[in-house]
């Protein structure tokens, strides 16, 4: 995924080093030479992530990150703490001046471009629950805002087969009220944290009986656990392995011997995280769930999408970034409500609904038209990926037949339509090309995707 990322170092050698390395991976790099200009260019340009040297004169870089995270405007924004110190006190003093991570020099690139890759997929998940909440705050009436509890006790799970570390871990986590229950394998600690009441999992790399990489994967395709902080505990070897863990989507790590204050801080920052994202959540189901959710199939209404995704524009034109809409309408529907009866047709539309949001990211946006139309906007996807998105879609929605209340199974297809957003374009514009390419699948004999005209999609 491309992004903005602000390189502040004054050393001007250590800037293009670091420069050449992120932009050979297409990233889009601007530079600060010290604290000064790199709060200037934090309120310019709003970066995706930040790299910041910690010794440089006048602020530092802990007085630098203070400030970006003290300030609402760019409070959101991950910082990367780069620095030649190796401290174990300044890694804890530079995570609670509020850095998402701490990196010592000489970096090493592998754990440098996985942190990024990691930390850039949690500010997507979070940026667009912060457009969601913004757009139901709309609906809000005065007063229902939700506040963000301070950060005070959790429950961790951890996957730890060392009795020493088990024994360290429960007591430093015990002097910050988070309780620890221990689990001995992968599938274990899937179980307890479906079961919900999980703030936190850390888990050993370097277990005897199996891989710990596995909880990653494990955690991140069941949507109860999706967003669920992993923390992972490595050997000073395994540091690709954490890459690898970070790229399935572990959180953060803590390499061996264990400092107690690096726990605490770490923990910390990933309960401060946990918590955020489940404010925002809260605040956002709260306020919509009556307004602006369709309450037969649980997709957005009309209402929502006209008052959110112009925000989603917004930001994909100020970014540069990739956009797409598909609609989707499933085929015959009128012959399954005159045969089946409406309640057939009520089970349709609710199925028809889980597979496509069971087959989307948790950021891309499902909404009800009306009748049996679907919109599904997509934020940061191109025509050429949103084709086969919609190819997926199509065959998952056919792939099984639906059982119908009355226990009589019942094979469904759709048709749907693709179109991406232009440089100027408005929603209205963007939905018409869309709704034409739907009626082109839909005259062309159904159950198929079609993009819209000149558009670069392989059309089907």
């Amino acid at each position: 995924m491309s992004a903005r990322i602000l390189v502040v170092d004054d050393n001007p050698l250590n800037v293009k080093l670091l420069a050449a390395k992120l932009a050979h991976d297409y990233y889009v790099v601007s530079t600060a030479e010290n604290g000064t200009q790199a709060l200037a260019k934090m309120a310019s340009e709003k970066p995706d992530i930040v790299l910041l040297d910690v010794m440089m004169p006048e602020l530092d870089g802990f007085d630098v990150c203070r400030r970006i995270k003290s300030d609402p405007a760019t409070s959101y924004i991950p910082v990367v703490m780069v620095t030649a110190l190796s401290d174990a006190a300044d890694r804890v003093k530079g995570l609670e001046a509020g850095a998402d991570d701490f990196l010592t020099k000489p970096i090493n690139d592998v754990a440098l471009m996985a942190r990024v890759r990691s930390l850039l997929r949690l500010k997507m998940i979070m940026d667009e629950w912060r457009l969601r909440e913004m757009t139901s705050n709309q609906f809000a009436a005065p007063g229902e805002e939700a506040r963000l509890a301070a950060v005070t006790g959790g429950h961790a799970l951890l996957l730890e087969d060392s009795a020493r570390d088990r024994q360290m871990i429960l007591a430093t986590l015990a002097g910050i009220s988070v309780r620890v229950t221990f689990t001995e394998t992968v599938a274990e600690t899937v179980q307890i944290a479906q079961a919900g009441g999980i703030d936190l999992v850390l888990a050993s790399l370097d277990l005897a009986g199996e891989d710990g990489l596995q909880i990653c994967p494990q955690l991140r395709v069941v949507e109860a656990t999706r967003q669920l902080p992993i923390l992972l505990l490595a050997n000073d070897s395994e540091i690709a392995r954490v890459a690898k863990g970070l790229d399935l989507g572990a959180n953060d790590y803590l390499v061996r011997p264990v400092d107690p204050n690096e726990l605490i801080a770490r923990t910390r920052t990933q309960l401060r995280h946990r918590r955020h994202y489940e404010r925002m959540r809260s605040n956002y189901e709260q306020n919509l769930a009556l307004a602006l959710v369709d309450p037969l199939t649980g997709a957005f209404n009309r209402r929502y999408l006209e008052a959110h995704v112009p925000k989603l524009f917004r930001r994909s034109h100020e970014s540069n970034k990739p956009l797409s809409v598909l609609m989707v309408d499933i085929d015959h529907f009128k012959q399954v409500n005159d045969t089946h009866g409406h309640p057939a047709g009520d089970a349709v539309l609710q199925e028809t609904v889980n597979r496509i949001m069971s087959s989307l990211r948790p950021f891309d946006l499902v909404t009800r038209m009306g009748g049996e139309e679907f919109a599904v906007i997509m934020p940061e996807t191109d025509p050429v990926a949103a084709f086969s998105i919609a190819e997926r879609l199509r065959e998952r929605i056919a792939g099984l037949p639906i059982m119908l209340p009355s226990g009589k199974p019942i094979v469904i297809t759709a048709s749907i339509g693709i179109a991406s957003l232009g440089k100027a374009d408005e929603l209205p514009a963007v939905l018409k090309r869309a709704d034409e390419a739907l009626y082109v699948a839909k005259k062309s004999g159904r159950n198929r995707v079609i993009g819209a005209q000149n558009e670069k999609v392989q059309n089907a």
